[in-house]
């Protein structure tokens, strides 16, 4: 799909409108889709619409439905589709994270034709990561309206924060912008916040560095990523720069190696699962992690050996022991944490 803010309204010479959004940017998604139910409502009723808990309310009640796709079974989906609606109206049917349901992924694909013939309207929406070489995810990228949302960075992540502070009526310096990315990242829903947060405090004046400093605290997962990163690449004299960036900025070290811990336990966890060989969604219910975070995890845990890890993770907690112990004081254990593994 050619970039740009594509428009999904339904249109009477289609019998059938199938949509599909996905990507990793799941902020931008989740406007893209109140932004979709906003044309369809303005075209199905004028009745008020509750993003909080999407419910049948336009009319008859079968016009708009949201169906939780993880667990949805193909027949009771089947049997809303042919339900009649009294009105003529057409249907909106929402189905959420249906990609880890793959009994209804073969079904659907099996009676594709039956659905291409329905009036209604038909939408994907998924939040969790998607193999490309997914049969049903090549079905869509053909015969859907599809848009990939995908994190934004550089000039472009830049613009939207001004247009965000546009619509709240408030300006930024450029340097206030580099320093809100460095501090918050490209994690849309966490910049909203920090957005709102800061034209709230400035009013009509403009935005600069030590407001963002003052208001705005760094996202400390983001610096452990990048940590372990540096780690598995052997990287130490990388690995303790980003460390101390945390210290000197005042960030309790406990946190840090509770952070720290917290990570390479996920690690363990997950380089086992990937060693009995389950597949990515079965990893993502069983640890019940965010999808980016399991994402990155596989990423980092294929750098390590499971007996490595445990190794590491024994260190972690020798290294937590003498800190409660008084044995050692909290920042040099760090740094001889991070200089022996």
């Amino acid at each position: 799909m050619a970039a740009g803010r594509p428009t999904f309204a339904p249109t009477a010479k289609n019998k059938i409108m199938l949509l599909f959004l996905y990507g990793q940017d799941t902020y931008r998604a989740r406007q893209k889709l109140k932004e979709i139910i906003e044309q369809y409502k303005n075209s199905a009723s004028g009745e008020n619409l509750d993003l909080g808990s999407i419910k049948k309310i336009y009319k008859s009640g079968l016009s708009l439905t949201c169906l939780d796709g993880e667990n949805l079974k193909f027949e009771d989906f089947r049997d809303i589709t042919q339900q009649a609606s009294m009105f003529d109206e057409k249907k909106l049917l929402i189905l959420s994270n249906v990609f880890a349901n793959q009994d209804f992924k073969e079904k659907f694909l099996k009676n594709h034709k039956d659905f291409l013939k329905l009036k209604d309207i038909i939408l994907f929406y998924e939040e969790n990561e998607i193999l490309t070489k997914d049969r049903f995810f090549n079905f869509l990228k053909t015969k859907a309206k599809t848009q990939n949302f995908q994190p934004l960075g550089g000039e472009k992540l830049k613009s939207w924060i001004r247009q965000e502070l546009s619509k709240l009526k408030t300006e930024i310096d450029p340097g206030a912008i580099d320093k809100l990315i460095n501090f918050v990242g490209n994690n849309l829903w966490q910049m909203s916040n920090e957005i709102k947060k800061l034209a709230s405090f400035k009013k009509d004046k403009k935005i600069n560095v030590k407001d963002i400093e003052l208001l705005v605290k760094p996202k400390i997962e983001t610096a452990i990523f990048k940590t372990i990163d540096a780690i598995s690449q052997k990287n130490k004299k990388q690995a303790l720069l980003l460390i101390h960036q945390h210290l000197e900025k005042g960030d309790n070290p406990l946190y840090l190696l509770s952070m720290i811990n917290f990570q390479f336990r996920n690690l363990l966890i997950i380089k086992d699962l990937m060693e009995r060989q389950r597949p990515y969604y079965s990893i993502l219910k069983m640890t019940h992690l965010h999808p980016f975070v399991v994402k990155k995890s596989c990423q980092q845990a294929n750098k390590f050996t499971l007996q490595e890890l445990k190794k590491i993770y024994q260190k972690i907690f020798r290294v937590d022991l003498d800190i409660k112990t008084g044995r050692i004081k909290p920042e040099t254990a760090l740094d001889l944490l991070l200089t022996e593994i």
